[in-house]
């Protein structure tokens, strides 16, 4: 096996971060990601940090509601997963983003 790394970030408009992180899970185990552990931290005034570790890396999601931003990552060493993760991501942009 080859050691590559597979990765994609963005910045996207702000909306409710509770609609975006139920939506981002559902992407990533239907794209075959095994969640091994969510954190999360939700800032006291406003803005929101999750992470997921997932057996093939990692995603993330910060919230900058001062800034009307959230951006987003994800890593991932299995090509498939990654790629699928991006197709799903792109169909529910309308409905998420």
């Amino acid at each position: 096996m080859e050691a590559n790394m597979y990765n994609y970030h963005t910045w996207i408009e702000y909306k409710d971060e509770k609609i975006l992180v139920k939506e981002c899970e559902k992407i990533l185990k239907d794209s075959g990601f095994t969640i091994i552990k969510k954190v999360e931290h939700f800032f006291e005034k406003q803005g929101y940090t999750g992470l997921w570790l997932l057996a093939e890396s990692h995603f993330a999601i910060h919230s900058f509601p001062e800034e009307n931003k959230i951006y987003i990552e994800i890593s991932s060493c299995v090509k498939e997963y990654f790629e699928e993760f991006l197709k799903r991501f792109k169909k529910k942009e309308k409905i998420i983003l």
